[in-house]
């Protein structure tokens, strides 16, 4: 099959040399030096804000991989769409991508969005759970670190980090939709013998309309103890404002640039209780060694790869906007997502 792959950075990347090695793969970019980083791929350069050249582009191909910046994320999606070509999205865009459901109805387009490692896994693993109980909280906590302890890097767009720190954070509460300021109600949660911190973040995305019937629902984000007082600094005197915020993502970007030589991980735990029962769900990753391919890069972009596939092989999902969570329920789906991570080394672990 023959995958279109846009926007080459460490996640686009890892995601187009997986595919690759089942099908015909191209990658776009618009920056030379990311095509550069997978010199045995066909690649076209061009700007994928040019939506013209984009829908003829992606006419060509049988499925395309949507990795781009937030900023370009909910434009990219929707010219995808109205060209009519099958979509598998991890672009954390503020938009809400159900707002184009419509439109991909009309287009007979399969688009699956939020599919990363959360959003993404953490909703296929509520969707999972909620074909099978009748589901009363949900919590996810997730963050990728540093092992260097107290020091953090971005593992995607610095931009895109600091959208997490003062877009509102949205959850549910005693089955009301609560607003929250971002870097709000930290907490502590233990990580092995390492203590993080935790604190709100707008991650809950798609959940808070598809998953209306679960009275409890939040997402925290982790960090290492200080990191959430500096950026609490950081957007109190300013720093993050729409008229700063450009110049801010320069400077953070040089010292939140992760190396091929910098070791960190991910880690995430998935809490869902109903009635009696209680499912906890752990995801530990490290950095791959071997080919310095980051524990971001690696949870994110193998997740994406299996929805992929399952797109390209059978696709049983039908036209839409289509989210983990709908379909999560699909335990044969549910099934080959966490095989195809383990077959990576990525250990999913139900507590």
């Amino acid at each position: 099959m023959k995958v279109l792959v846009l926007g080459c950075g460490l996640i686009g990347r890892t995601i187009a040399q997986d595919l690759a090695k089942r099908h015909d793969v191209t990658v776009a970019d618009n920056t030379e030096s990311a095509l550069d980083s997978v010199p045995d791929l066909e690649t076209i350069l061009f700007d994928i804000s040019a939506k013209d050249y984009l829908k003829r582009t992606v006419k060509n191909f049988d499925l395309v991989i949507c990795a781009v910046p937030g900023f370009l994320g909910f434009e990219t999606l929707k010219s995808i769409i109205e060209a009519g070509v099958n979509v598998v999205d991890i672009s954390f865009f503020p938009e809400d991508a159900l707002s184009l459901n419509d439109l991909a109805v009309k287009n007979g387009v399969t688009a699956v969005v939020d599919m990363g490692i959360a959003p993404g896994l953490d909703n296929l693993i509520l969707g999972h759970h909620d074909s099978l109980m009748k589901v009363d909280s949900f919590e996810c906590l997730v963050g990728g670190l540093m092992k260097e302890k107290y020091t953090y890097k971005a593992p995607f767009s610095p931009a895109d980090v600091i959208q997490e720190y003062i877009r509102p954070a949205r959850m549910f509460e005693n089955g009301k939709v609560v607003t929250k300021r971002a870097l709000s109600d930290p907490q502590h949660v233990v990580m092995k013998d390492t203590v993080l911190q935790a604190f709100n973040t707008d991650g809950l995305r798609s959940l808070l309309t598809t998953m209306k019937h679960i009275p409890n629902m939040r997402e925290k984000t982790l960090r290492y103890p200080g990191h959430r007082e500096q950026m609490i600094f950081l957007r109190d005197s300013g720093f993050f404002t729409k008229e700063n915020l450009e110049s801010t993502s320069k400077v953070l970007f040089d010292s939140w640039k992760l190396t091929p030589e910098d070791d960190e991980f991910t880690f995430m735990r998935v809490t869902i209780k109903g009635g009696t029962d209680r499912h906890v769900w752990e995801i530990y990753d490290e950095t791959d060694l071997v080919t310095r391919t980051s524990s971001m890069a690696r949870t994110t972009g193998y997740t994406c790869c299996a929805i992929a596939e399952a797109v390209l092989s059978d696709n049983e999902f039908g036209s839409g906007i289509l989210p983990g969570e709908l379909i999560g329920g699909n335990q044969r789906i549910f099934s080959h997502v966490i095989s195809f991570l383990e077959e990576r080394g990525v250990k999913v672990r139900k507590c």
